[in-house]
């Protein structure tokens, strides 16, 4: 069973990192900062994750590292098209994780 500590912990850690606070900008109007998609639509579907590794300058696996962090914070949502991952964010995430760091402070 997951704590309000045990989650506040992983809001923390998945905000911690500013790669991942610009992931989660980006992924607020994914129509303004990444050009459109062959597979999946930006905002329905989500931004592929290998775009998002481009625009962030990194290696797939360590995109793909911070992307998984902010799914366990359930600040993002992931949905595989074909062989790729798209990632939008989790509204609903955010509105709780917004509450959650509130309570905390």
């Amino acid at each position: 069973m997951q704590t309000a500590k045990n989650i506040n912990v992983r809001i923390a850690r998945a905000l911690a990192s500013d790669k991942r606070v610009r992931i989660l900008r980006w992924l607020k109007d994914p129509r303004r900062h990444f050009p459109p998609q062959v597979d999946g639509d930006l905002v329905a579907d989500g931004v592929c994750g290998v775009r998002i590794a481009d625009k962030l300058g990194v290696s797939q696996p360590t995109a793909s590292e911070h992307l998984r962090i902010l799914c366990a914070a359930g600040l993002l949502r992931s949905r595989r098209i074909k062989q790729w991952i798209f990632y939008r964010r989790d509204a609903a995430g955010v509105r709780r994780a917004r509450r959650a760091l509130s309570e905390a402070l």
